[in-house]
């Protein structure tokens, strides 16, 4: 048995029903399980589901045993995700299928280490957990490989080699070249296959804020005992240990001692609030340290801010090696120092001491790093430094990769320019046969287009809320940067533009005494939510108005000419070629407003004639009946758009209009015309064609011509 097996085994723990933890026959035995952090032993949900309800709720104890036999109380803390009925538990539990338990008097105990990154595949691995398949019940292990993923999302660990015999559900899979915990068993296949949950779904605790808290104190708790168990004995018989014994002889210079310490320092921070706050700080520090473009493609879900640096691995090269520059080290310090600063920027009073002491160790730091590198950080960290000689002319000559050299600059609070990382473009297509609409989830990123969920099979109108729910909620956790909120463009078929898709939850609603929860509101209250028209010709008119509209000032125009005066479903309607000819010759910044609906009828026919003129912004209201305020409608968005003057104008004052007509128990009743109100923001250059550069993310129109 090797040291880092007998290491594993003293952590791992069995679960059994109350009182069965000193029974010899195994009779009450459930399972396996792992302690991450002192007191607390992560699981599968399947594995405490053996108990029941009282069991998931909490109120009933159950027994853990640990390897010296000692056996003590647990109590589930938690369980993702939690079943529809817990007296009848599932027979086959849906992903991510993990329970953590809360362990009485269990503060002294071995802890695994937990990635810090997303499984790396393929990986050799260790698995291990009690079992009583061959007779007695005894701590088992096996070896293989953690061969690939599974699941859209990468929900999935898929294993193959000796993988242990049953009940050892609940243990830790350990990628033995890393020396960390990858996964949780799940259960075993045919043959030597195998099923485990990656650590990284634990990432589902942190889509509430309750759920963040716990995130946060369970990862501070497991980074402080790694650093404590350093700090006490070296690298002998600690994770920090074993890590070293594990790396190899190319390894580079940020090593396991260095990640024990900043991880530590990290814990102690205010966590990041969504993964866009992490990203954003990756993708600047990548921009920095790679040379040429940098194109991301590849998303990740980040909640820590330790799992920032799993991402800035294996930035070396050979070139790199050669002049024995350690890009990776680099790119972590850069990072961390950029953590800082953003902690710092956000105020909390409680982050001062642990912002300091992040910043006395990153200053601290002797490893050999480029020059501009290491002043870059003092800049970060102190502001005022110069990135550089005076003279430009005495810079050292370098050969090789050359470093993008910053510009001397002097750092103020809150200089730095932030804003969402991206905006979120939903596509819902016409389906080619029966009634399913296929639908594709993007990022409009500043650097790129990443799609990140799709069906292309398609589902009904009545399913598209449900499908596009969990992948929408995805899409803004990665693009939000603190308080600047993404967008959501969503581009349809015409017969869906008057779907309210702005109505939309994320999350279910709280109670009316729970107060404005922002996370619960509909879409279009909490952020900017505009239509896009799918399958539109792309005609010169379309680009001309659409750049005449970022100047503004805006102006209104009646989409169907008698609308105004005799309401949208009154006598008299203007033909679709009589709009055309009228809306062709308004001005560039001219706005169609319309009081009816515009996805069957007249309203269908007004729009298709605006579409063709090249009008890229129309307001209208979904409503198709119960009212009779269409001339007020008219008069109101005639001054709104005079107010609003530009398009960003226009879309805060929607937004704010969404919100007085939202409220459930008093709307404001001098704004009831706006109520269903919709908005076509549609940018001919959004996303761009392939010989078109990207821009920068946020609620903007095109470049001027």
């Amino acid at each position: 048995m090797s040291a880092l097996d007998g290491t594993v085994r003293r952590a791992v723990v069995r679960i059994s029903a109350p009182g069965g933890g000193y029974d010899p026959t195994g009779d009450r035995f459930w399972g396996s399980g792992f302690f991450i952090a002192p007191g607390q032993v992560l699981t599968c949900a399947h594995v405490v589901g053996n108990g029941g309800g009282g069991v998931l709720a909490g109120e009933t104890a159950i027994d853990i045993t640990d390897h010296r036999g000692r056996t003590t109380e647990g109590r589930v803390a938690l369980v993702l995700p939690v079943p529809d009925d817990p007296e009848r538990p599932p027979r086959r539990w849906k992903l991510p299928d993990l329970a953590l338990v809360e362990v009485e008097d269990a503060e002294d105990v071995e802890c695994l280490w937990l990635s810090d990154r997303s499984a790396v595949v393929p990986a050799r691995i260790s698995l291990h957990g009690w079992s009583k398949e061959v007779g007695d019940l005894a701590l088992r292990s096996g070896h293989g490989m953690a061969s690939g993923t599974d699941g859209p999302d990468g929900s999935a660990l898929l294993l193959r080699g000796e993988i242990p015999v049953a009940g050892t559900s609940g243990g830790p899979v350990v990628d033995t070249e890393r020396g960390a915990v990858i996964g949780v068993c799940k259960g075993r296949g045919e043959g030597d296959a195998g099923l485990a949950v990656p650590v990284t779904a634990l990432r589902a605790l942190a889509n509430t804020r309750p759920g963040r808290d716990r995130l946060h104190a369970l990862v501070r708790a497991h980074d402080r005992h790694h650093l404590r168990r350093y700090r006490t004995g070296g690298t002998r018989g600690s994770w920090t240990g074993f890590q070293y014994t594990l790396r190899s002889a190319t390894a580079g210079a940020f090593t396991p001692v260095l990640r024990t310490q900043l991880f530590a320092r990290l814990a102690e921070l205010t966590p990041p609030g969504r993964p866009g706050d992490v990203m954003k700080l990756v993708d600047e520090v990548k921009r920095r340290m790679i040379q040429g473009p940098y194109q991301p493609g590849i998303e990740h879900d980040p909640r820590t801010w330790r799992e920032g640096v799993g991402l800035l691995y294996d930035l070396r090269d050979d070139e790199t090696r050669s002049q024995e520059r350690d890009l990776e080290l680099e790119a972590v310090l850069l990072y961390a120092a950029r953590v800082a600063a953003a902690v710092s920027r956000a105020g909390n009073p409680a982050d001062d001491g642990p912002v300091d002491e992040l910043n006395n160790w990153l200053s601290g730091r002797e490893e050999p790093i480029d020059s501009f590198i290491r002043e870059e950080i003092d800049q970060i960290l102190h502001g005022g430094a110069a990135l550089g000689p005076e003279d430009p002319d005495e810079l050292p000559a370098r050969t090789g990769v050359e470093l993008r050299k910053p510009t001397r600059r002097k750092v103020e609070p809150g200089e730095e320019e932030v804003r969402a990382r991206a905006d979120v473009l939903v596509e819902i297509d016409r389906g080619l046969y029966g009634d399913a609409y296929p639908w594709r989830v993007k990022l409009l990123r500043e650097d790129d287009l990443v799609t990140l969920r799709s069906d292309e099979r398609g589902v009904t109108r009545a399913e598209l809320y449900e499908a596009l729910r969990d992948p929408i909620a995805e899409a803004v956790r990665q693009s939000d940067v603190g308080d600047h909120l993404a967008s959501i463009e969503v581009a349809v078929p015409r017969e869906l533009l008057d779907e309210p898709l702005d109505s939309w939850r994320l999350s279910p609603p709280g109670t009316p005494e729970d107060g404005i929860d922002p996370d619960t509101l509909p879409l279009g209250q909490r952020r900017v939510v505009v239509l896009r028209a799918g399958g539109r010709r792309d005609i010169p008119e379309w680009h001309r108005r659409w750049n005449a509209a970022a100047r503004g000032p805006l102006s209104a125009v009646p989409l169907r000419r008698e609308a105004p005066v005799r309401g949208h479903d009154g006598p008299g309607r203007e033909s679709g070629y009589a709009v055309y000819d009228r809306l062709s010759s308004v001005e560039d910044t001219a706005v169609p407003v319309y009081c009816g609906p515009v996805s069957k009828g007249p309203g269908a026919d007004a729009l298709g004639a605006a579409l063709a003129a090249g009008h890229a912004l129309v307001v209208w209201r979904r409503c198709a009946t119960g009212h009779t305020d269409c001339a007020e409608f008219h008069e109101q968005m005639t001054a709104l758009l005079c107010d609003a003057k530009t398009p960003e104008g226009l879309q805060r004052r929607i937004r704010s209009l969404r919100i007085r007509c939202g409220d459930p128990e008093y709307p404001d009743p001098d704004v009831l015309w706006a109520r269903s109100i919709a908005l076509l923001y549609d940018s001919p250059d959004r996303p761009p064609r392939p010989d078109q550069p990207l821009r920068a993310p946020g609620p903007r129109p095109g470049p001027v011509r």
